[in-house]
């Protein structure tokens, strides 16, 4: 969610700031300009309004799938405030029609920041342990395989594999692709970004759980900035001694085949995992969320 920079020189990772008091000044800082970007007066505002929106919505007992949508038929979809699938699409893209081999033999030279260790539990801390590695590097150890957690490259903006990614022009303004890649058990935990999203499974499997916005407050949710929460809560193992609030979240599963495109409403929780040597690629609207299209907010 920052301006896009060259994939061959990874951006300088974020300072900790050195007081409460800078940290203060910079989180209204970012809240100014997360407001500004998406034409609203409030972050926290808008987050509730998001919340009592979805509130009203009907339960959703399955991810429905639909076929390729225009822009018009999506954003009228997409403004009731739920997720739903599009197939018919991404499967159209060159980059589809690939495999990992055009990573290895095309890209190898290519810097990648791997998240390592165990980053499901420090997902959502700013000094979470990352490596920097080649493309190539990172690819072999990946196929080598692991006992723990697999290393993780997600979040990354690779610019030459753009032009083999035909995005459809479904929100007015888009922040630039962002890809994830890695083996089978690869996992970003259950958290909620509130702004709308799209989501490409390009190649592989990937589960998907998803749980609506107000549903937080069984979640045990800790914000990690204005627009970012994430959940302690894992929907795939649950612990319902320690989380017992859980029990009452609306939890829907998902199975994203390649080709496949998810569309998470803003401030839905989800939890991505790799049932397969993946690689997936999301864009972030940046603007007001489509489900307070009609909001004076």
């Amino acid at each position: 969610m920052s301006t896009e920079k060259s994939s061959s020189r990874l951006p300088p990772r974020p300072a900790v700031p050195i007081t409460p008091e800078e940290a203060r000044a910079l989180q209204l800082a970012r809240e100014q300009r997360d407001a500004q970007v998406r034409g609203v007066a409030s972050i926290g505002e808008m987050r509730e309004a998001i919340k009592e929106a979805a509130r009203g919505l009907p339960p959703l007992a399955e991810v429905p799938r639909l076929g390729r949508l225009d822009a018009a038929a999506f954003r009228a979809r997409a403004m009731r405030g739920q997720p739903f699938i599009i197939t018919g699409l991404v499967g159209r893209w060159p980059l589809s029609a690939m495999g990992p081999e055009v990573l290895r033999d095309r890209y190898p030279h290519l810097r990648v920041r791997a998240r390592v260790g165990d980053y499901v539990a420090t997902a959502f801390a700013p000094d979470r342990a990352m490596q920097d590695m080649s493309m190539g590097d990172y690819l072999a150890l990946s196929f080598a395989g692991t006992e723990g957690l697999p290393p993780y490259v997600g979040n990354l903006e690779l610019r030459e594999l753009n032009g083999l990614c035909h995005w459809p022009a479904y929100f007015g303004k888009m922040g630039p692709p962002r890809f994830w890649i890695g083996p089978a058990r690869t996992v970003t935990p259950l958290h909620c970004d509130f702004d709308d999203n799209i989501f490409a499974q390009i190649w592989g499997t990937k589960r998907i759980f998803l749980a609506p916005p107000h549903h937080d407050e069984f979640l045990y949710v800790r914000e990690a900035n204005p627009v970012l929460f994430g959940s302690p809560f894992d929907p795939e193992s649950p612990d319902f001694d320690a989380f017992p609030l859980a029990r009452r979240a609306a939890l829907v599963e998902c199975i994203m085949a390649p080709g496949e495109m998810l569309y998470v409403p803003a401030g839905w929780y989800h939890q991505v995992r790799a049932l397969t040597f993946s690689l997936s690629a999301n864009r972030w609207a940046r603007g007001r969320p489509l489900v307070l299209a009609r909001s004076a907010l």
